[in-house]
């Protein structure tokens, strides 16, 4: 699938409006009015102060058929930096670290009110493929060994508790020099003359303002950023965009451990789900996931994941909304029924479900190269090789039924890749480099692949060392005064 139809427009449209686009560090020339930021903390002259509650006013006209034409007005700027990433989950943080601790001014922005993404908000509470990676993800996996429970050191960092993972990753955030915005929704994107992103929009509490950046970083996950930007990506398995189910997270309590260790996937083994699914038809629970998993977190805290959503786009807020509250319906009904069966779930409740709804499938960003089943199968070497990958190819049903993508040969290209199997292979740099917009990376599941490929690497253990390469390169980039896509990994490392 390719962008929007109405992308060329309005990317012609904020090219117009971008007229010159960077003046200097803190202006931004936006309908052909040049803005000036303020110091942190102080408004400047003529605009808001927010922390006065003071805000900048829509105008605009309601028309006829339906639509708002708002009034051209200008945006304050909110920072200016050297590296902007959009994203603060698994592939921002390594990101925003790898850019930091190289020496760029870095920004990071996140729509949540932690950082993390689905680890936190999302309470994934297991990272796969990342025991074997050196750099961040070494970093993150040793903290939650240092600080966690028993369960996360007998895993080495694997099972962590959502709750130390948001603090680890703040601390280390901090530490860095990382300026962080919470609670920020990016909502349009700005490309000069010259075809390159030179600032973002977003929308929060302080209103609609402007970031201004060198370097941007999509670490969105949906390729958000892209998209705004005018890239074209591909979404799904089909020219119907048909994707892989989303899941809602919960953390439960009220169970022993000793009691139920058949039904615990780190205890009981790969037979665990098979047990824990024929436990609920016995006892009339018909969970829409048929491969339940039950994990102990820490001090009788468990993470549960029973539930699917079907034909959900992962950028349709409306049918996000509606499919986030049809699962947590679902796992509060799922838990009530394990509490009618007695015994050692006689006590089992609901702490809390996830606030992020886990996304398996968003946008892939055309890049400038784009790894595919072939590389997979071939165990493809890269000289520009930031990731070696050794997870599998994890697709889950596209629909309930296991009908999957209709009219085509989607799942008999993912039965072949994986009886062909998956031999170690390398993500390269050129993936991570945007094709149609220069000064833009991306890291995690937005990057350039196809979709068997995109079912292995998308797991959060691979997302930290895209998005430190990425961090990294734009970082030395701006050293040497060139572009990403103008320097190879080699010369990354070696600067």
């Amino acid at each position: 699938m390719n962008s929007p139809n109405n992308a060329p427009s309005r990317r012609k449209f904020l090219q117009t409006a971008a007229v010159g686009a960077v003046l200097g560090p803190y202006t931004l020339v936006l309908g052909g009015r040049a803005v000036a930021a303020g110091s942190r903390g102080a408004p400047a002259a003529g605009w808001p102060n927010f922390a006065k509650g003071e805000v900048v006013r829509t105008g605009g006209q309601l028309t006829a058929d339906g639509r708002f034409v708002e009034t051209q007005r200008a945006l304050p700027i909110a920072g200016r930096s050297d590296v902007l990433i959009v994203g603060g989950g698994p592939a921002g943080i390594g990101a925003a670290l790898a850019a930091a601790r190289a020496g760029a001014k870095t920004q990071l922005i996140e729509t949540a009110g932690c950082l993390g993404g689905v680890w936190t908000a999302g309470m994934l509470t297991k990272i796969i493929d990342g025991g074997n990676k050196p750099g961040i993800m070494k970093e993150i996996l040793a903290a939650m060994v240092a600080r966690g429970s028993l369960v996360a050191k007998q895993t080495q960092g694997a099972i962590y508790d959502p709750e130390l993972m948001k603090l680890v990753l703040e601390e280390m955030c901090v530490t860095a020099g990382i300026k962080i915005r919470l609670h920020t929704h990016l909502v349009g994107a700005v490309t000069d003359q010259r075809n390159r992103l030179v600032a973002v929009v977003t929308e929060s509490k302080s209103g609609r303002q402007a970031w201004v950046a060198d370097r941007f970083i999509d670490c969105s996950g949906d390729g958000d950023l892209a998209a705004q930007a005018g890239c074209r990506f591909d979404v799904g398995a089909t020219a119907d965009c048909e994707c892989q189910p989303m899941s809602l997270m919960a953390l439960l309590a009220g169970v022993n451990t000793e009691l139920v260790p058949e039904f615990i996937r780190e205890i009981g083994g790969g037979e665990a789900k098979t047990r824990f699914y024929e436990l609920m038809k016995q006892s009339g629970i018909n969970p829409s996931y048929r491969q339940p998993t039950l994990r102990h977190l820490h001090s009788g805290i468990f993470s549960l994941m029973t539930n699917h959503e079907y034909g959900v786009p992962a950028y349709d807020a409306d049918q996000i909304s509606v499919a986030t509250i049809r699962a947590r319906a679902e796992i509060h009904a799922i838990v009530a029924g394990l509490r009618r069966i007695g015994g050692p779930w006689k006590d089992v409740a609901v702490v809390a479900t996830a606030e992020q709804i886990g996304i398996r499938e968003g946008r892939r960003v055309r890049g400038r190269q784009t790894v595919t089943a072939a590389d997979l199968a071939q165990g493809k070497k890269s000289d520009d090789g930031v990731c070696r990958v050794t997870f599998g190819i994890d697709v889950h049903d596209v629909w309930s039924d296991s009908t999957n993508p209709k009219g085509a040969d989607v799942m008999e290209n993912v039965r072949r890749a994986r009886k062909q199997g998956v031999k170690p292979y390398d993500i390269p740099l050129p993936a991570l480099i945007a094709g149609d917009v220069d000064g833009l990376m991306m890291a995690g599941r937005c990057i350039s692949g196809d979709f068997i490929a995109h079912a292995s690497y998308r797991v959060t253990g691979n997302a930290v060392p895209m998005g430190e390469a990425a961090g990294l390169a734009s970082a030395v980039s701006l050293k040497k005064g060139v572009l990403p896509h103008e320097l190879s990994w080699r010369e990354i490392k070696a600067t």
